[in-house]
């Protein structure tokens, strides 16, 4: 029994360092493990080394494993995040919650605008489709600032241009 739950433990974990979400407050994001263990530790070694590529990812990223790569190309790895979903910890659409590490980059004003909406499984990102971590930060404030004053117009418009690009466009993060 202690063998199964190590195995589903290594393919299936919340992701640490722990996420921030509605309020600031800690949510445990599931996901299939891709990169080798303890790699979120090296997380700032590895910004501060490398820095990020277009679309906001660590350039040069040797902590993913092979089979990594297969689920991340394949969005296998998301799967598990519909239990976030289904627990209400996630919105369908909305900002990815994010490492302490990685949300100590945006300014202070957008860190506390993030804590105004419930994270999501469909991120702006895939609607606006930003290049730099600027224009990354511009694109969660304008759906923040929007959703905050029409919510559902909002998760609307957003989804519905994100379907179009992932599908049609073939839209995904590098």
């Amino acid at each position: 029994m202690a063998h199964a739950v190590y195995a589903l433990d290594f393919l299936v974990h919340r992701v640490a360092p722990k996420r921030s979400g509605l309020g600031g407050k800690v949510v445990h994001t599931y996901k299939f493990r891709t990169m080798h263990p303890y790699s979120e530790y090296l997380q700032q070694y590895m910004y501060d080394r490398h820095g990020l590529q277009k679309g906001g990812k660590i350039e040069n990223d040797f902590r993913m494993t092979t089979w990594g790569k297969v689920l991340r190309k394949l969005w296998l790895d998301e799967l598990p995040m519909l239990y976030n979903w289904v627990k209400c910890d996630f919105g369908l659409v909305g900002v990815r919650p994010l490492s302490s590490q990685y949300l100590s980059l945006y300014d202070k004003d957008l860190q506390e605008l993030r804590k105004k909406v419930r994270p999501g499984l469909v991120p702006p990102f895939y609607a606006d489709l930003p290049e730099t971590f600027e224009e990354i930060c511009e694109s969660e404030r304008r759906y923040i600032q929007s959703f905050l004053k029409h919510p559902v117009r909002t998760q609307i418009r957003y989804f519905t241009k994100s379907f179009v690009n992932i599908v049609f466009r073939g839209a995904r993060s590098k």
